[in-house]
């Protein structure tokens, strides 16, 4: 098989493994259709509402998961010797493959999730100092606000902007500084705040409902 066969069927199991809908998934084990429900979305956040902590936190794990263990599948392949001279696109293909899995997914007629948990479980993989630092603002901005989907906003926009500034500072590993991965978080950081363009306008508006406070997504 050669390098380039192989990368596509290497990015397309990445595909796949990040459309398996978990939170769809608990929710019927449960008896729920998270799709109808709530914010009608796919995610840990609405499982959580909708369904209970204990799945919320099961689908989170299981979501994040999803899109690290692919990442991390991606960069041991490419370190014992494969897809020499392109492993590094390899890797970032891996890892926006899982991503538009959850967001995109062939098993919910390519309706799914907002990808933040999926994102969240690739990015740690290839760049965790700048995901550590977008989480503890997503921590702050949530105990301040209640608001989930503010908290994910904020962490989005400071996501690429923290890895940048450590990349011109040297700290982290060399891929995590490479332009394609910091190019292509400031893509995934775009991509967080955008489907999040209903929670934004609700925010906007004063409707959006503050987690903890009210069960209406």
């Amino acid at each position: 098989m050669s390098d380039t066969i192989e990368a596509v069927f290497v990015v397309l199991g990445a595909y796949m493994l990040g459309s398996i809908p978990w939170g769809y998934i608990i929710g019927r084990i449960y008896g729920v259709d998270v799709r109808t429900v709530g914010s009608k979305n796919i995610g840990a956040t609405n499982v959580t509402r909708t369904v209970g902590r204990i799945p919320g936190k099961i689908c989170f794990v299981l979501d994040f998961l999803k899109g690290g263990l692919p990442v991390l599948a991606a960069q041991q392949i490419a370190a014992a010797g494969a897809w020499k001279g392109g492993a590094e696109w390899v890797v970032v293909a891996v890892m926006l493959a899982t991503i538009l899995g959850h967001i995109f997914p062939v098993f919910l007629q390519f309706k799914g999730g907002k990808g933040v948990s999926t994102a969240a479980g690739a990015i740690m993989a290839l760049a965790p100092i700048p995901l550590v630092v977008a989480f503890t603002v997503w921590v702050i901005v949530f105990l301040v606000s209640r608001y989930v989907s503010l908290a994910s906003i904020s962490a989005a926009a400071v996501l690429p902007v923290v890895a940048w500034a450590f990349a011109v500072a040297g700290i982290g590993s060399p891929v995590a500084h490479s332009k394609l991965t910091l190019i292509f978080l400031t893509v995934i950081a775009v991509l967080a705040i955008v489907r999040h363009h209903s929670n934004i306008r609700r925010l906007l508006n004063g409707t959006e409902s503050r987690f903890g406070k009210d069960k209406k997504a």
